[in-house]
């Protein structure tokens, strides 16, 4: 294929906001850099195309196999095909610079697309877990960006690909990275976040409020909590709040969440890569419950990872009761200076710079700069360098 080194960028990303919230922070930065953007997805990014205002957008057919079997895999087939050969013909058409994928099954077809057709393509790894489609195409595409310095089934043969670069956030979560901590001062209010992804998760709105209602009363009446719910648990909740006497604002979606992760004293969710990422880069304490049927257990890696640098408390879900919860809520809210501690850690673990050495590697890539980097960096050591040296070399250019 003819290179095309001022051509567009291609972002090639899942419809949930684990993956697509990346791919909106790189957009935002290529854009200020003038770089044009085109969008393929799956048929779910109708609901996240306010993401992306001025790229051009595609949905690919795709589908993930359900089980682990050869079934499953015969099932996908055909729409894992027929998204190829549509994002074989979307290439052709927008002539990329380079492309990139940020991971799951809706990303497959565009990236088997690309390398079919010779576009510079790397892929970018958000958890601590290598995922599947990354692991199946890792040979093939040039670079592998991440998020950790070690990701689990990295194969050795693809580790001289590695670069660390972090995981991109949203301008609207740097725009609070500086925002001081302000701990809870006793009598004062406890502000307390709590959701579980784009929807809620059902797990929260069942513990979470009975929990804090077993709390001592003078903690009760100084909560003010903000809950993510499902729509059809919100009155539920907004219920037992009451009876409580607890302070609550419920919603389905909050389109501030950034503002709301600095405003609170402590986060209560999920521990999917962008959740972590987010409240590294604005430095937030936090009590996640990763969900335990995650492929991989990827978001108890991203807990584990957290809760190891002193950021923050992992609970698994088996674990997660309302008599534990409360007994742990009271306990962290009794010692604030261990929420000023987990806050200062979380923020060490940040890396607001991110998005620019994820673009730069991508810019990289289009301009056919990488690929004379990695051979550079094999003859001047020997063999596949590693991710640090080429982080550095790229961070330069």
């Amino acid at each position: 294929m003819t290179h095309y080194p001022r051509g567009p960028i291609v972002i090639a990303a899942g419809g949930t906001g684990g993956h697509l919230f990346p791919g909106q922070a790189l957009a935002q930065e290529l854009r200020r850099r003038g770089r044009r953007i085109v969008l393929m997805t799956d048929e779910r990014v109708q609901r996240f195309d306010r993401l992306f205002p001025e790229a051009d957008i595609y949905a690919v057919p795709s589908a993930t196999p359900s089980g682990k079997g050869l079934t499953g895999l015969l099932r996908a087939a055909p729409s894992i095909l027929a998204g190829i050969a549509r994002s074989f013909a979307i290439l052709q058409r927008v002539k990329p610079a380079a492309l990139i994928g940020f991971g799951g099954y809706p990303t497959l077809p565009p990236v088997v697309a690309a390398i079919l057709r010779g576009v510079p393509t790397c892929v970018h790894e958000q958890n601590a877990v290598l995922g599947r489609v990354n692991r199946l195409v890792g040979p093939h595409v040039e670079a592998i960006a991440s998020t950790f310095d070690k990701p689990k089934f990295l194969k050795a043969r693809d580790a001289g690909k590695l670069v660390l670069t972090g995981n991109p956030v949203r301008d609207a979560v740097i725009a609070w990275a500086g925002a001081p901590y302000d701990a809870p001062q006793p009598g004062g209010d406890i502000r307390l976040l709590v959701f579980g992804g784009s929807q809620g998760a059902r797990v929260m709105s069942d513990v979470v409020p009975v929990a804090l209602s077993r709390l001592p009363e003078g903690m009760r009446r100084r909560l003010r909590v903000v809950q993510q719910a499902r729509p059809e648990d919100i009155e539920r909740v907004g219920r037992i709040y009451r009876e409580a006497g607890i302070g609550a604002e419920l919603n389905s979606f909050f389109d501030d969440m950034p503002e709301r992760i600095a405003a609170c004293h402590l986060v209560v969710g999920r521990s999917g890569a962008s959740t972590v990422s987010e409240l590294a880069v604005i430095g937030r304490p936090s009590l996640l419950v990763p969900l335990p049927h995650s492929l991989d257990n990827d978001q108890k890696a991203n807990a584990e990872k957290l809760a190891g640098a002193g950021a923050g408390w992992m609970i698994e879900q088996k674990d997660f009761t309302e008599d534990a919860f409360a007994q742990r809520i009271e306990q962290l809210f009794a010692d604030p200076s261990r929420l000023e501690a987990a806050a200062a850690a979380a923020k060490s673990q940040g890396q607001p710079d991110a998005v620019r050495d994820l673009a730069d590697l991508v810019e990289a890539l289009g301009r056919g700069e990488y690929r004379a980097l990695r051979s550079r960096t094999r003859k001047e050591d020997g063999r596949n360098g590693d991710g640090s040296k080429l982080e550095f070399a790229i961070g330069g250019a």
